[in-house]
């Protein structure tokens, strides 16, 4: 059962769709995620950086060759905190809906 939770950290935008696009996925490339958001790599390494502090997204570096790889993936808490946020999305726009009828 997925409790409603709402979350600051998740709630913004870019980091709401940054865990939207991990949430479907094992790991992700940093380039991938960049590009689904149609932003530069400066703004997605700072929302990056919030998700990764708060402990709900793993950066894992790879060296190959002469380019570094970077890759994203949610972490248990980081699905959790996403479900919980969607579920309380649900909840406010759910019980909006209910109130208009």
């Amino acid at each position: 059962m997925i409790v409603a939770r709402f979350d600051e950290v998740v709630h913004a935008p870019n980091r709401l769709k940054i865990c939207a696009i991990l949430s479907a996925v094992d790991t992700a490339d940093f380039a991938t995620v960049r590009d689904g958001l149609a932003v530069s790599d400066s703004v997605l390494s700072k929302h990056v950086a919030l998700l990764q502090a708060s402990g709900y997204v793993a950066v894992e570096k790879r060296f190959g060759g002469a380019r570094r790889r970077t890759s994203l993936s949610l972490t248990s808490a980081g699905r959790r905190a996403f479900d919980e946020h969607v579920a309380a999305l649900r909840e406010i726009t759910e019980g909006d809906a209910r109130a208009r009828k």
